[in-house]
């Protein structure tokens, strides 16, 4: 089991719902897909919890489930961020500059493509196509794309959700948002202005 799984997803949660799941199906090889793409939907990942379910349930080996798993590019083993950003990283984004953006947010964010960063907030993924060539290079932030990008328009982006973040927990009215130069945000009382 992931070391962070039961702060993430409580495995009774995951037996309830893999439970609720296997009285839809029948214990058959063949509903192995479909099976995984209702963890992924519900979890944002396929738990280790539930591939043992499955495996139970399928009486498949778990190195299969494991290998269906890491084939197939929509599923993960790993829990994403509240906000996943995937850069395409295609022939038409890649001589347009992708390449500086995915750089760009690796050292904003401090992780590598396919980690999460340690409060939860977000990931990173490439991608090799998002089908929006036109606006090359493209971003996108939990599937709304951001076409014709550059690093000032990935910083903004940046910017927006982490004061959204602040204000969130609490420093909204009475409070303005100082933005230090290492682009790090702090919330400040409006009176010290």
């Amino acid at each position: 089991m992931l070391e962070n799984e039961k702060e993430i997803c409580n495995c009774n949660m995951i037996e309830e719902f893999m439970n609720k799941i296997f009285k839809t199906y029948l214990p058959e090889k063949d509903n192995l897909i479909q099976i995984l793409n209702e963890v992924q939907d519900e979890f944002g990942y396929i738990p280790k919890t539930a591939q043992e379910k499955i495996s139970e349930f399928l009486k498949i080996p778990m190195a299969e489930i494991y290998g269906v798993i890491t084939f197939y590019s929509r599923f993960t083993l790993e829990p994403k961020g509240k906000y996943t950003i995937s850069v395409c990283l295609g022939t038409a984004c890649y001589v347009k500059g992708s390449q500086k953006i995915m750089d760009r947010l690796k050292e904003r964010l401090k992780i590598e493509p396919g980690q999460t960063t340690e409060d939860g907030m977000f990931s990173i993924d490439q991608t090799r196509c998002v089908g929006a060539c036109g606006l090359a290079p493209v971003f996108t932030v939990n599937g709304e794309v951001y076409g014709k990008a550059t690093v000032k328009k990935l910083d903004e982006v940046l910017d927006r959700i982490k004061i959204r973040r602040i204000r969130g927990l609490g420093f909204g009215d009475g409070f303005k948002i100082l933005i230090i130069k290492n682009r790090d945000f702090k919330p400040v009382p409006e009176s010290l202005f």
